[in-house]
């Protein structure tokens, strides 16, 4: 059993949290009963039991035959208290429509979470617009801008052995050239992601430096066709003078927790 600060894990809650993180990876994907007790290696009686206690709460839901299980709706209104309740979160938010304004594109404010970046807040644009919003999802931090720009921020020994995910042709697989790509952040102070995590799409990520080391960053994302060097060089001079006023601006630390 594992501990955490010297207190020993408990074991039903550890169960809970990892079948409901399970249910929210699959996102539209339902999963049977014996799927779940299979992944998490747990009695078939005993997942049943659990799943019964959490479709009573509101955090699963199952469908009119009582055999298909989905993330319930108490988890989007718990992410939503958490973006409500954070202060970075709140004072970042108006820096982020102010350079959606001056550059017309995609604007996403990221919070490492192990080795992913969480989406917190996005400006989308007018010319390029998401059917679905990337608000409370994950991507490997390897491969996109926020992510990088983040990872730059630490020794390249924390970096995992690899052999890394790819979600394009052009992701990151290997440590050595994430390393070289760092290398690279650090001598710029931003990352750039060229069609790494979606083909047709550069981003440029900034890390937000009001805690050390960073863990939040914004960046700018924009489709290859509208890319000139001209757009480039006023994405990242006005992704600069964001990052700057964040910075300058602080936390919100009047009165507000230190969150760890």
């Amino acid at each position: 059993m594992s501990e955490t600060g010297g207190v020993r894990e408990v074991k039903s809650a550890a169960r809970t949290v990892e079948l409901l993180e399970l249910l929210a990876e699959r996102g539209d994907r339902p999963a049977r009963l014996q799927e779940l007790a299979d992944a998490l290696e747990v009695p078939r009686s005993s997942m049943y039991a659990l799943l019964q206690t959490l479709i009573g709460r509101g955090w699963v839901r199952t469908d009119v035959t009582g055999s298909l299980y989905g993330i319930g709706i108490h988890a989007l209104l718990t992410g939503t208290s958490y973006l409500d309740s954070d202060p970075r979160v709140r004072l970042v938010r108006p820096y982020l429509d102010e350079a959606s304004d001056a550059l017309g594109e995609t604007i996403h404010l990221g919070r490492l979470d192990g080795r992913d970046v969480a989406y917190l807040a996005t400006r989308e644009s007018h010319a390029y617009l998401r059917t679905i919003s990337r608000v409370g999802r994950r991507l490997p931090a390897h491969v996109g801008a926020l992510g990088k720009a983040l990872l730059a921020e630490r020794p390249d020994d924390e970096l995992p052995e690899g052999p890394y995910t790819a979600l394009t042709p052009r992701s990151h697989t290997g440590r050595e050239s994430l390393r070289a790509d760092l290398a690279g952040v650090r001598a710029r102070g931003y990352s750039v992601d060229r069609e790494e995590s979606v083909t047709g799409i550069v981003g440029f990520g900034f890390a937000l430096r009001y805690e050390r080391p960073a863990q939040d960053a914004i960046s700018c994302s924009v489709p290859v066709a509208r890319l000139t060097a001209g757009h480039e060089e006023r994405i990242v001079e006005v992704m600069r003078e964001i990052r700057a006023k964040i910075e300058a601006t602080g936390p919100g630390t009047a009165g507000a927790v230190n969150w760890r």
